[in-house]
C-alpha cells in the first residue's frame, strides 16, 4: 500500500473515530452536504476550513489558495510540474466535522466548477467504515481541458453497505492544473412511486423460466453473445467420434429476434476450444480437438495449434497463424491493450501445455516463443484467468478436471514481471472443478465470488462453498461466503430434496443489469445426478435469494449468458451416457415483472473512448447505467464477463455516463449498454464499442490505478525451468474408456455412495441410462465384465456380483 496514503487515512481515522464517540453521524438532508463549499473560511494551517491535502508518488507540486475564484474570493488550485507516478488532491477532510454523512444504498448527486490545464484530472471519492477506517472508493468523473470556468456534475454509485461518511475532491494525475471552486453535494431523492408487478405473484418474486420451441441444432458447448445481437454456438464435433471421424464440425448463429438458427460452416474440430472477442468484435477462437482418446484409455485427447476468427458480419471463420502449442481446453483473456492471453489445456501428444500464448491486436496474430513471457507453468485445463485493475491477472481456482495447482490453488500472475504469488484463502481448493469464478458488480470493487465445484477424480458429492476475495486490499485473501442454497437432485428415480453438504458443480454465473448475479443450472458427480436450483447473489448484501427453477437439466457442457434484453438463455447437457440435450431454456428476472422498462431513446455517439464523457437520452428517470461485457462461455467459465459502473448526470431526458480512464477496467470492445431506474428495471441494451485514445497507447494506463493488492505475503516466484510440458494421464476427464463408445463416460471412480461391487456399479450406470456396454481390450479395470463376454453390465456379470 502507499505509505504516504495510508499515513494521511491512518491519522483521519483516529480523529474521526474520537469524534463519533461524542457525535452521531446524523441523517443527510437536501440541503448542500459540503462545509465550506467555495474555499472562503479559512483554516488553521495553510489549506480552507475542512480541506486537506492528499497525495502520492514521484511527483512536484502545489496547493494554492487564488483568488482567481468562480464566485466569492477564493478557489483551489493543485498543479503538479514534474511527474514520474502518483497524483496530487485536495480533499474534504476526513474527520467527523467535515466530511458529510452519508447513507448506505442512496446516492448523492456532486458538482464544482473548474478550470484545467491538464486532461489528467479526476473527480475522486473516498469512503469511512466504521471498522475498516478510510479506503478509496471510485474515480466518479475525469475533466475535460476547460480555459474558462466550467461546472461539472456527477452522480455517486449506491453507496456501500459499512459504509458512514464520505470525502472527495479533484486529483491531479499529470502534469498541470486543476483549479476549483464552489462544491455542491445533494442526496438523490427516493423514487415516488414502487414497482408494479405486471405478472403473477410468483413471476414478481421469483421471475419465469420457459423452454423454446425450436432446439438448439448442433451439440453447442460454447456461446459467445456477438455485438449484432445474435448467438454464436459452437459444437465442432459436440462429443461425438462419429462426427469426427466423418469430419462433421459444426456452429449455428441464434437470433434471439426471431428464434431462427443457422447453422455455419465450421473448419475444424472446435469441440472445448478457448474463444474471447476481440477489440472490433470478432470472435477469435483458439485450438480445439485434434483427435479422441484410443478405444483402450491409453492415449488421452489431443489439441491442436490451429486458430481461427469468426466474423459477425459475414457469419464465416478465417483462419489465423498457428499457435506455438496445442492447447485443448485454453484459457483466453484479453488485455487492457486488446492482446489475449492464454494458458494451460492439452497439447498434441495429450500432455499439459506449459507454453503461455499471445495474441497482438496490433498485428492479429500470434506472437512467437520468443516474444511472450514463459513461466513453465502448467496452469490446468480451462484455468480461470480474470484481469485485474493494474493489468495482472487473477488465477481464481476455477478449472476444469481434477485436482487445483499446486500451492493454494489461487494466485496473482503479473506478465510484466513474470512472476506468479500465490493467494490464500480458497476453501477446498481440490474440489473447485468444474466451478464458476465471476468478477462481482461492479467491476471498479474488484471483488470475485467463486461457487460451488467438484473433483472429475474422485468425485465426491459437489460442495455449497462460495468464497470471496477483495483485490483492492493489501494482502487479498478469499473469505468465506455464503453457501450455495440447495434445490433438488435427480439420482436416478427422479428429483427428491438436496440434503447435508450437497451442492452442484458445472454451475453457471451470470451478470444481470441490476448489479446481481444469477446462478444456475449443475449436477452433484461426475456427469451425473444433475441439480434443479437456481439464486440470484446480492454483492451489496452477500446473500442468495432462491428464484424459479430451470426445468431443464443443465450439467457438464451447459452454457448460461445473458442477453440484450436483459433475459438469460441456457442451452446444453451432456451427461456420461453421451446423450444430449437440445431444449434450450430462457430465464425472465424479477425486474421484467416489475413495471415498464426505461428505454434508452437515443445514444449521441456508440463510438466511445476512455475517460470520455457520453450522452444519451431516456424517456424517464433512471437512477444508473453501466456496460456488461457480452458473453463467450464454456465449460462454467467466462473470465472476460465483467459490469462496469456508468456514473452519470442528469438533466432532464439527458443523461451524460462517465466511462473509466483504465481499460483494465473495461478492456477495448463492444459492450451493452443498460440504464436502469430507481427499482432494478433495466433498458434493453444498446450495443457501444469502447476503445482507447491515443494518449493511453504512449502512456501507462495504470498511471492513476490506486492501491490495491500491492503487499500480498505470498513470495513472489519467478519462471521456473523450461520444459516442454506437463505429464496429465489419459483419464484426465474422468472417463473410463475401456466401456462403451468414445462420447461415453464411465466414471473412473464412481460416487462414494455405489458399492465396489459389479452389481452395484452396473446397477448406478442403468439408473443413469447407459445401456449395455463394449469393453473395448482386453483389460476390465472396473471389473464389469465378470463373465469374460466382451460386454460389460450383462446378466451373467450382475449374476456373479
Amino acid at each position: 500500500m502507499n505509505l504516504r496514503r495510508r499515513t494521511t487515512a491512518l491519522l483521519s481515522v483516529a480523529g474521526l473515530t474520537s469524534s463519533l464517540l461524542l457525535t452521531a453521524p446524523q441523517s443527510a438532508s437536501a440541503a448542500n452536504l459540503i462545509e465550506n463549499p467555495g474555499f472562503e473560511t479559512a483554516g488553521t494551517g495553510d489549506m480552507p476550513y475542512c480541506w486537506e491535502k492528499s497525495g502520492w508518488g514521484d511527483n512536484d507540486f502545489s496547493f494554492t489558495t487564488t483568488a482567481d475564484a468562480h464566485t466569492g474570493s477564493k478557489a483551489m488550485k493543485v498543479e503538479l510540474t514534474r511527474r514520474v507516478e502518483g497524483d496530487r488532491k485536495a480533499l474534504i477532510t476526513e474527520s467527523a466535522d467535515c466530511a458529510p454523512v452519508v447513507t448506505p444504498g442512496k446516492q448523492y448527486d456532486l458538482g464544482l466548477w473548474y478550470k484545467t490545464t491538464t486532461p489528467d484530472a479526476a473527480i475522486t471519492l473516498f469512503r469511512h467504515d466504521p471498522t475498516a477506517g478510510w479506503q478509496y472508493w471510485t474515480d466518479l468523473k475525469t475533466l475535460d481541458l476547460a480555459g474558462d470556468w466550467t461546472e461539472a456534475t456527477v452522480r455517486t454509485p449506491e453507496v456501500p453497505a459499512g459504509t458512514d461518511r464520505i470525502s472527495w475532491g479533484v486529483s491531479v494525475y499529470g502534469t498541470g492544473s486543476a483549479t476549483t471552486d464552489d462544491y455542491t453535494m445533494d442526496q438523490v431523492p427516493d423514487p415516488v412511486l414502487p414497482p408494479e408487478c405486471t405478472g403473477t405473484a410468483e413471476q414478481c418474486a421469483n421471475g419465469k423460466w420457459d423452454v423454446l420451441p425450436t432446439r438448439n441444432p448442433v451439440r453447442s458447448m460454447h456461446s459467445v453473445v456477438l455485438h449484432n445481437g445474435k448467438v454464436l454456438l459452437i459444437a465442432g464435433s459436440g462429443n461425438d467420434e462419429s462426427m469426427f471421424e466423418a469430419g462433421t464440425f459444426t456452429s449455428a448463429v441464434y437470433d434471439p429476434a426471431n428464434g431462427s438458427y443457422k447453422v455455419i460452416p465450421t473448419p475444424k474440430d472446435m469441440f472445448c476450444a478457448g474463444h474471447v472477442q476481440l477489440q472490433d468484435g470478432r470472435v477469435l477462437v483458439m485450438s480445439g480437438n485434434k483427435g479422441y482418446p484410443t478405444a483402450d484409455g491409453r492415449v488421452g485427447y489431443q489439441g491442436y495449434k490451429d486458430s481461427y476468427v469468426f466474423d459477425p458480419e459475414t457469419e464465416t471463420y478465417s483462419k489465423t497463424n498457428d499457435m506455438n502449442d496445442g492447447h485443448w481446453y485454453p484459457s483466453a483473456t484479453i488485455l487492457g491493450n486488446g492482446d489475449v492471453i492464454s494458458f494451460g489445456g492439452l497439447r498434441e501428444d495429450s500432455t499439459g501445455s506449459v507454453t503461455a500464448e499471445l495474441f497482438s491486436e496490433a498485428e492479429q496474430q500470434w506472437q512467437p516463443l520468443w516474444k511472450v513471457n514463459q513461466t513453465w507453468s502448467y496452469w490446468g485445463l480451462y484455468p480461470s484467468m480474470i484481469l485485474m485493475q493494474d493489468g495482472r491477472l487473477f488465477y481464481s481456482g476455477s478449472h476444469v478436471f481434477g485436482n487445483n495447482i499446486p500451492g493454494t490453488g489461487s494466485a496473482i500472475y503479473d506478465y510484466g514481471a513474470n512472476t506468479t504469488t500465490q493467494v490464500p484463502g480458497l476453501r477446498n481448493k481440490d474440489e473447485r472443478d468444474q466451478s464458476a469464478s465471476v468478477l462481482l458488480p461492479p467491476a471498479q470493487d474488484q471483488k470475485v465470488l467463486t461457487l460451488g465445484g467438484g473433483n472429475i477424480d474422485s468425485n465426491p458429492e459437489a460442495n455449497r462453498l462460495t468464497d470471496i476475495i477483495d483485490l483492492k486490499q493489501p494482502n487479498p485473501s478469499y473469505v468465506a461466503g455464503p453457501p450455495i442454497p440447495q434445490g433438488t437432485v435427480d439420482l436416478g428415480n427422479g428429483p427428491v430434496p438436496q440434503t447435508g453438504n450437497q451442492g452442484k458443480m458445472y454451475v453457471s454465473a451470470v451478470l444481470l443489469p441490476d448489479g446481481k448475479v444469477l446462478e444456475t443450472g449443475g449436477a452433484l458427480h461426475n456427469r451425473a445426478n444433475p441439480v434443479y436450483e437456481t439464486s440470484i447473489f446480492d454483492p451489496a448484501s452477500e446473500t442468495f435469494d432462491p428464484v424459479a427453477v430451470d426445468p431443464e437439466a443443465r450439467g457438464y457442457h451447459s452454457s448460461a449468458f445473458l442477453l440484450p434484453d436483459g433475459r438469460v438463455m441456457t442451452t446444453g447437457d451432456n451427461p456420461g451416457n453421451g446423450t444430449w440435450n437440445h431444449d434450450v431454456s430462457v430465464y425472465s428476472p424479477p425486474y421484467l415483472f416489475k413495471g415498464p422498462r426505461p428505454q434508452i431513446t437515443s445514444v449521441i455517439d456508440t463510438e466511445w473512448n476512455y475517460g470520455d464523457t457520453q450522452r444519451i437520452t431516456v424517456d424517464r428517470p433512471v437512477a444508473k447505467a453501466q456496460l456488461i461485457r457480452p458473453a463467450a462461455v464454456t465449460h462454467s467459465s467466462d473470465p472476460n464477463q465483467r459490469f462496469v459502473d456508468l456514473p452519470l448526470s442528469v438533466e432532464g431526458d439527458n443523461v451524460d455516463l462517465n466511462v473509466t480512464s483504465n481499460p483494465n477496467l473495461a478492456p477495448p470492445g463492444w459492450y451493452m449498454l443498460f440504464a436502469v431506474d430507481a427499482n432494478g428495471v433495466p433498458s434493453v441494451a444498446k450495443w457501444v464499442h469502447l476503445q482507447g485514445p491515443q494518449a493511453l497507447k504512449a502512456t501507462d494506463a495504470s498511471a492513476h490505478v490506486h492501491d490495491f493488492a500491492d503487499a500480498p505475503k505470498g513470495k513472489a516466484e519467478g519462471p521456473g525451468k523450461q520444459r516442454v510440458s506437463q505429464k496429465v494421464g489419459p483419464t484426465v476427464s474422468g472417463c473410463d474408456r475401456h466401456y462403451g463408445s468414445i462420447n461415453v463416460c464411465v466414471p473412473t471412480d464412481f460416487p462414494s455412495e455405489v458399492k465396489k461391487t459389479a452389481a452395484a456399479r452396473c446397477e448406478w450406470l442403468k439408473e443413469n441410462d447407459y445401456g449395455r456396454l463394449k469393453v473395448n481390450g482386453k483389460d476390465d479395470p472396473l471389473g464389469l465384465d465378470r463373465d469374460r463376454d466382451g460386454i460389460a453390465c450383462g446378466k451373467g456379470d450382475v449374476k456373479r456380483g
